[in-house]
């Protein structure tokens, strides 16, 4: 870890959540009532889904909407420039799960805490990556890790470092996919996820889009991330999120509302602490890919049946 930036800590949050807020979550990434575990509160395995961890740093304690472009400043960072935040995009995210979240975070503390892995000039873009954990304050804790990086368009040559290359994994060459998966998105997709707490207005009005350069409205890349979790839990581990230990994608191409989602997903036979490598790909109803360099950690469920 070095160059501008490198290892510096952000103050620790305080972050929360309700029943209400997982429900919401499950419902708005497609959970469907084949998996009332992750829909019902009085299901007797009632859980969050693994993912849910992503959403917490837009949210924090809130329960009403905020103010996405004040939140976003966030603090400075030192030696490097002060970017722009409505002009930002996700590059790639990766979430590590060491412990389920409980239900509710009600009557315990948890802080996310954030600290920069490194800052890059790619030229015509900066990236900036962080590493943002869940943490139990009273026990010390780490429920998940989720590693990011975002891309400041437009905000480059500042004469940074432009940082190491990232590793690839590209699904495994004239094979068959072993499930696919497809999602048809409606105009109102982005309306519910951003209830979550990610109110970035690219995602509900058409302005900011346009100044971007997308056209108009596009969907949470997030969305499609959590989206696309699901399926390969659903489609490799049963539904069960104790089967979930890693996921990563790389944000390829922007998701317009009405699209359709395909995802094809392999198994690699790769092994790591007895969860298997899936590695998937995401891509539009045109074929165009929207999720790259998708790789998971996934764990066969035990007896072949679901929850």
């Amino acid at each position: 870890m070095s160059g501008p930036g490198a290892g510096h800590e952000f103050p620790a949050k305080e972050v929360s959540w309700l029943k209400r807020d997982v429900l919401l979550f499950a419902n708005s990434i497609g959970v469907t009532s084949k998996e009332l575990h992750f829909l019902y509160e009085l299901h007797p395995d009632f859980a969050v889904f693994p993912t849910y961890p992503v959403i917490l740093p837009f949210k924090l304690t809130d329960a009403e909407v905020t103010d996405f472009y004040a939140r976003s400043k966030g603090s400075p960072i030192p030696g490097v420039p002060a970017f722009d935040p409505r002009r930002v995009v996700d590059g790639q995210r990766k979430i590590t799960v060491f412990k389920p979240l409980p239900p509710t975070s009600a009557g315990r503390k948890f802080e996310l805490r954030s600290k920069v892995v490194g800052v890059y000039d790619k030229g015509k873009a900066s990236v900036v990556e962080t590493e943002q954990s869940i943490v139990d304050v009273a026990s010390g804790e780490v429920y998940s890790s989720v590693e990011s990086s975002a891309f400041y368009v437009g905000q480059g040559g500042w004469g940074g470092p432009k940082g190491p290359a990232t590793p690839n994994y590209p699904p495994p060459a004239g094979r068959k996919p072993d499930a696919v998966n497809e999602i048809v998105t409606t105009t109102e997709t982005a309306q519910l996820y951003r209830l979550n707490g990610d109110y970035n207005p690219l995602h509900a009005t058409p302005e900011p889009g346009q100044k971007m350069g997308f056209g108009g409205v596009i969907i949470h890349g997030l969305y499609s991330w959590n989206a696309t979790a699901h399926a390969v839990l659903e489609a490799f581990g049963g539904s069960n999120p104790a089967n979930f230990r890693e996921f990563q994608a790389r944000f390829a191409s922007p998701v317009r509302p009405g699209d359709r989602l395909i995802t094809e997903m392999w198994k690699t036979g790769e092994v790591v602490d007895g969860f298997d490598e899936v590695r998937f790909v995401t891509k539009n109803g045109e074929g165009k890919v929207v999720l790259s360099n998708g790789r998971a950690l996934i764990k066969a469920p035990s007896g072949g049946a679901k929850l």
